[in-house]
């Protein structure tokens, strides 16, 4: 087994977005995925970029995707937010998911970050128990707040 962890190109885009859908599927919100191939071209290799993906390999497949984006914290300074960390079903406990993870950690590493920052939902154990053992501070007493598409048109109509 070989494995590779390097930045996504434009034609890794298809798989990442099987990937990003069959993440939604296992957080039982397959329906709730809009975004296309030809938005994550656009946003991710256009500028201005709006995320880099890393994705891993095995065998020259696709198997895992990290995808991250930079933030500023009023607090902190500069951070980059994870927002999807992404091993296929069949491959997870191979080790990919710490592999990006240890990518990411370098990339947010070499662009002096003072914070690194996703979510995990709260009833996706493997996943904490995973992000703990490698020493993140799950926070657990904050709540995450969305306002999506619809409540910024609604919230823009009563302004």
């Amino acid at each position: 087994m070989v494995t590779l962890i390097r930045k996504a190109t434009k034609t890794d885009m298809t798989r990442v977005l099987e990937l990003i859908t069959e993440l939604a599927v296992f957080e039982r919100e397959p329906e709730a995925v809009e975004i296309t191939v030809e938005t994550l071209i656009k946003n991710g290799f256009e500028d201005p970029k709006q995320f880099v993906c890393f994705v891993a390999e095995i065998d020259g497949v696709v198997e895992g995707i990290a995808l991250v984006y930079n933030r500023f914290s009023t607090w902190k300074g500069p951070i980059i937010h994870l927002e999807d960390l992404v091993v296929s079903q069949n491959k997870r406990g191979t080790g990919l998911g710490t592999a990006l993870l240890d990518e990411v950690v370098k990339y947010g590493y070499s662009l002096g970050v003072k914070r690194i920052s996703w979510e995990v939902l709260d009833w996706n154990e493997p996943a904490i128990s995973f992000y703990e053992k490698k020493g993140a501070d799950v926070k657990r007493d904050w709540d995450v707040v969305h306002l999506n598409e619809e409540g910024i048109k609604n919230y823009i109509a009563h302004i």
